[in-house]
């Protein structure tokens, strides 16, 4: 956990659309400084499903070639006033957060193909496609946020089996319908 949201609240709203039109503002910036180098840029996370309930935090994830060099994306996205964030524990992934005082912001770089880069792809489209899922997951989040409002650890923990069930659910699916990732959002 980060220092910056060690104070912060949890709270899950009802969607919003103005979700959609932050991402696409920040989608066409991050496009405009990576160019070529960014295979894909998507909205993923709660936000990018329309209605359903969530923090509000727009979750960008970047698909690049390779995670090597890191310098091929990481200065233009520091031109833009994102914060690098070496201490991220994933390894497959680079992550990087919105300037001090700015919208809260996830940017997520992930290696095109890989696992960690399709699983939020898919996990955003089946959302998507079945409403009631969504409707269920949003249940599940706010009684973890309501038990867990001041502990993001615990809060994580506490929704990762509603999770796993999801992406269980999503797999089934993806294999019965062929599913593929469409274009990228931006």
């Amino acid at each position: 956990m980060d220092n910056q949201d060690m104070g912060d609240l949890i709270e899950i709203m009802d969607y919003e659309p103005v979700w959609q039109t932050e991402f696409a503002a920040i989608g066409t910036a991050l496009r405009g400084v990576l160019g070529e180098g960014a295979l894909r840029v998507d909205h993923i996370g709660s936000t990018s499903v329309p209605g359903l309930a969530a923090k509000s935090v727009i979750d960008i994830q970047i698909s690049v070639r390779s995670l090597e060099p890191l310098d091929a994306y990481r200065a233009p996205l520091e031109r833009l006033g994102l914060v690098y964030r070496a201490d991220n524990p994933e390894l497959t992934k680079r992550y990087f957060r919105e300037a001090p005082g700015g919208r809260r912001t996830h940017i997520h770089v992930r290696e095109l193909g890989s696992f960690s880069q399709q699983l939020p792809l898919l996990f955003r489209d089946y959302l998507r496609a079945h409403p009631a899922t969504a409707a269920e997951f949003a249940q599940a989040k706010r009684r973890c946020a309501r038990q867990f409002r001041d502990d993001r650890e615990q809060y994580v923990s506490a929704k990762e089996p509603f999770v796993w069930d999801i992406v269980r659910r999503a797999d089934t699916w993806a294999q019965s319908v062929g599913w593929r990732p469409g274009p990228s959002d931006a």
